[in-house]
């Protein structure tokens, strides 16, 4: 068997089982986690937080750095 000869119609029966697929699961409802996103993030305790408490530099001080 050629599969050159062949791959228009190999293309259209993926193209077709594509489809079928992507109409089939258009409907099943999304799947749903047990939890709320919240309190998944929230779950680790020993979680670093980073506070950066500075001010923002002006122009000036910008074009000071860069030359």
């Amino acid at each position: 068997m050629n599969i050159a000869k062949n791959m228009e119609a190999i293309f259209v029966a993926a193209l077709v089982v594509v489809c079928a697929t992507s109409f089939a699961t258009a409907g099943a409802p999304a799947a749903r986690s047990s939890a709320p996103a919240a309190v998944q993030a929230g779950a680790d305790a020993n979680m670093t937080v980073v506070t950066v408490s500075a001010k923002r530099l002006s122009a000036a001080e910008k074009a000071q750095l860069k030359g």
